[in-house]
């Protein structure tokens, strides 16, 4: 432990540190993370990560004895996005790609590959799986789904795919030498889904008709069936399977306990189930996890714990009260994110109320603890005051929770230009982690406050079913009762108060000017949604179609009263409008046919438009773009 405190002087005068009375560059928050998704090989003998190198993407493999590193696959995340990649076993990396393709005149929509690499190998990633045309086999539209390892089979992965039928995947046993697939349990009739156990059985199949679910659990030949749960789309009776443990009678899943997502698990000899936790005031938002070394569930998460986790494997438990001893847990933030199978080498993401988060290698056989690298190399205490948790009361007395960023050195009292910035979703939250829009707004002298506004996942199902045909009502009100707490508390100017967003927070930010043009000066929204009816319309295409229909209701008068789109004439306020071509979440149609409303009133509006841009801004120089456009806007509507 000496030595490890002695290591741990290092690692800090190691962090980041911005160059005093120097501006950072919009860059600085906006690039891609400098390093991420930091592995070690399963034998701990290669550490593996993706280094940001100008923009480009690139997988490298580093060889621990021999000290070389080698790059395995470039990407620039603009036409082919690398999205994960994964440890097959001590030879061999998956990756998985995706990419944007049109068919038929259609809707532009996503499509995914695999790929595999071998360490010692020709030095080229292949394509991993793939149809047999021979035997009339079609290319699935999501190629890279992975769902078990196969402990036992070495160079075996269960994959699976809709080959035969569109929509409806068979699991296939991949032979990763060979890159060779056999079939092991045929498509069926509107199943989507498939989730083996720990040993690498097939064991549940997920069904969905139109708008119902439902999980069917297979025994151990897959020859008899029997339905474990059965529900509608946004009912309370919705059930999310989490895995199986070791023991492959036993099921962790998620569910409701008086209106709160809870963990549940089930023996299935039995199918009794029993409550593992649950949180009075918000859903369960984690996940189970796994040892390496046991093959066990070895514990969970939840934002709402203490520390986010909460070990039940004791050598994991023990690494992690080891890790506390010196990075204690009222300064840091500690993320085990990967280990050796054995548990002896492993990754620590540290991170903190002001620091973005740094990389840090572990060995418990030697006892050292070094810093690797950091995911935002500029930013840090200096630039950095981090996120405040608030609350505020919306109009009806409702309770909203959200995250309130101001520049480092602000002072009680100073009034700042704000900035209200709903996220996407809208059934998702924001947490208190770093996010690089914030950053970055705070650091040029804006109060940044992110409403969980009623329709956010996190707050129970009462409070996430507002977003069910809510678009423009409430969940919009909640975003000005937001503005008008932040003039009560003293820290805006009532009259220097805009509003921004992406996704959903962009048609937030569109509707406020529409419906709250007194509060908010202006709106910026990157890939934002502007015509509901369009949604409705094009959903057709898709087999999520009822469910889409659901959400937004086919009350065509509604729709139309709720859609930014239609409401042109009465916007006054300056826009800015981003969005990319490529984009199969929000089609770029949204934007486009919002500018060409809104220079057909002859109102100020700003439209760019990114060639091939995704709908996360994954391409570095469009994450830039956008964010330099962002902050000129605001700038220009609230600082001059």
């Amino acid at each position: 432990m000496k030595y490890l405190l002695l290591t741990l002087f290092a690692v800090l005068s190691l962090m980041p540190r911005a160059a005093e009375n120097t501006q950072l560059p919009v860059e600085s928050f906006a690039s891609l993370r400098a390093f991420s998704q930091v592995k070690f090989s399963p034998n701990g003998k290669n550490l593996s990560f993706i280094r940001n190198v100008n923009g480009e993407l690139v997988l490298m493999v580093y060889n621990r004895k021999t000290k070389e590193a080698d790059s395995i696959i470039r990407s620039d995340n603009h036409t082919i996005f690398f999205d994960w990649y994964e440890w097959a076993n001590d030879e061999v990396l998956l990756l998985g790609a995706r990419y944007i393709q049109r068919q038929f005149g259609g809707p532009k929509y996503t499509s995914t590959r695999l790929y595999a690499y071998k360490i010692g190998g020709d030095g080229k990633a292949k394509l991993a799986i793939k149809p047999n045309f021979n035997r009339d086999e079609r290319q699935p539209q999501f190629g890279d789904q992975v769902i078990s390892f196969l402990p036992d089979k070495k160079d075996k992965i269960l994959v699976q795919g809709d080959f035969d039928v569109a929509n409806a995947p068979g699991v296939y046993e991949l032979d990763l030498s060979t890159l060779r697939k056999k079939k092991i349990q045929r498509s069926r009739s509107k199943v989507i889904d498939w989730t083996a156990d720990r040993q690498g059985n097939v064991r549940i199949a997920l069904k969905m008709d139109e708008d119902e679910f439902e999980y069917i659990l297979y025994d151990e030949d897959r020859d008899n069936r029997k339905t474990l749960f059965k529900y509608k789309a946004f009912s309370p009776d919705v059930v999310t399977v989490l895995g199986f443990d070791k023991d492959p009678n036993i099921l962790y899943f998620k569910a409701l306990k008086d209106g709160y997502d809870a963990l549940y698990k089930m023996d299935l000899t039995t199918m009794k189930k029993e409550l593992v936790f649950s949180d009075d005031n918000y859903d369960f938002d984690g996940h189970i996890f796994y040892s390496s070394l046991t093959g066990e569930v070895a514990g969970f998460t939840h934002s709402q714990l203490d520390e986010g986790i909460r070990y039940w494997d004791e050598d994991l438990n023990n690494l992690y009260n080891g890790l506390r001893a010196v990075l204690p847990a009222d300064k840091f933030d500690i993320d085990i994110i990967d280990t050796s199978k054995e548990q002896r080498q492993y990754v620590v993401y540290v991170s903190g109320e002001q620091i973005p988060g740094t990389y840090m290698l572990g060995d418990r056989d030697s006892n050292e603890l070094t810093a690797f690298a950091s995911a935002f190399p500029d930013v840090d205490e200096t630039v950095y005051s981090g996120k405040k948790k608030i609350s505020y009361k919306a109009r009806d007395g409702l309770t909203i929770e959200g995250y309130l960023t101001l520049p480092v050195g602000y002072k009680e009292g100073d009034k700042l230009p704000t900035i209200v910035f709903p996220h996407g979703g809208p059934m998702a939250r924001d947490y208190a982690g770093f996010d690089y829009w914030t950053a970055l707004l705070a650091y040029n002298g804006y109060a940044v406050l992110q409403p969980n506004f009623r329709g956010s996942s996190g707050y129970g199902h009462e409070f996430e079913m507002a977003a069910v045909q809510g678009f423009g009502k409430e969940m919009q009100d909640d975003l000005q009762d937001a503005a008008n707490w932040l003039v009560e508390e003293g820290i805006a100017n009532g009259d220097k108060i805009c509003i921004g967003g992406a996704s959903y927070g962009g048609y937030a930010a569109l509707m406020a000017v529409v419906k709250h043009p007194e509060t908010f000066k202006c709106a910026a929204s990157f890939a934002g949604v502007t015509d509901l009816e369009r949604i409705v319309s094009k959903a057709r295409y898709f087999t999520n179609k009822e469910i889409v229909r659901k959400q937004f209701g086919t009350d065509g008068d509604k729709l139309e009263k709720a859609s930014p789109v239609n409401f042109a004439k009465q916007i006054n306020r300056p826009v800015l409008l981003v969005h990319g071509s490529d984009d199969n979440v929000v089609p770029v149609y949204h934007s486009r046919e919002m500018d060409d409303e809104l220079k057909d009133e002859g109102k100020d509006v700003t439209y760019i438009e990114l060639e091939d841009g995704d709908h996360y801004l994954s391409h570095q120089p469009y994450r830039i773009k956008t964010l330099k456009a962002f902050l000129e806007f605001f700038d220009k509507n609230l600082k001059n």
